[in-house]
């Protein structure tokens, strides 16, 4: 069975997941142009990377669950793909 997944994650100081339960899904993130600083993701690995405003990246078939952003409070963050 194939899903779309499209979510806008608004930001906070606080790290949060991409997702509340086990998802894999082939998706583009991408961090909007219009964000006033940069988001900050943190994989199972625990490291951290900051991804500036306008910066995007796809993954194929990544556990959305393992990824956790934070950011400007009010940034966002979005997700667009599906489970094919």
């Amino acid at each position: 069975m194939h899903n779309i997944v499209m979510t806008k994650i608004t930001l906070t100081a606080e790290y949060q997941r991409i997702s509340g339960e086990s998802l894999v899904a082939s998706v583009e993130i991408s961090c909007p142009p219009t964000n006033a600083g940069s988001a900050t993701f943190k994989a199972a690995s625990g490291d951290e990377v900051p991804w500036v405003p306008g910066e995007y990246h796809a993954f194929r078939a990544i556990d959305l669950y393992d990824v956790q952003v934070k950011g400007t409070p009010g940034d966002t963050v979005t997700v667009i793909g599906g489970t094919w």
